[in-house]
């Protein structure tokens, strides 16, 4: 027969106490911060974890007749909804980590084009 020690009570809740609130924290989600473009604005948090928009080289974005073409070879469509309006002249992406050469955008800021 195996003998337990016996906890008083009041340790026993302190012991679940400390462990339920091990778990929260563990599994607690604090929500990113966007970050700020050059020109001061702020990247929605949506597009951008605090390292994953920058101001693109003017050459890294084309207009076509389908959408905007990356340097990356990616296209985004028109009416993607990924296409944010940029608050300065110029196009900003946002990919993960801001890896430049990544395949996939989480979305593309577009300066006005005076329409």
């Amino acid at each position: 027969m195996t003998v337990r020690p016996h906890l008083p009570s009041t340790w026993n809740r302190s012991l679940r106490l400390m462990l339920a609130t091990g778990l929260a924290l563990a599994f607690h989600v604090i929500p990113a911060a966007a970050h700020q473009a050059p020109a001061g604005w702020q990247y929605d948090s949506s597009c951008c974890s605090g390292v994953d928009c920058y101001q693109a080289p003017k050459s890294d974005v084309k207009e076509t007749k389908y959408g905007y073409q990356l340097s990356t070879g990616e296209l985004i469509p028109y009416s993607d909804h990924r296409i944010k309006r940029s608050h300065d002249e110029y196009f900003h992406e946002c990919k993960p980590g801001g890896d430049a050469n990544s395949q996939r955008s989480f979305c593309l800021y577009v300066p006005d084009r005076g329409m």
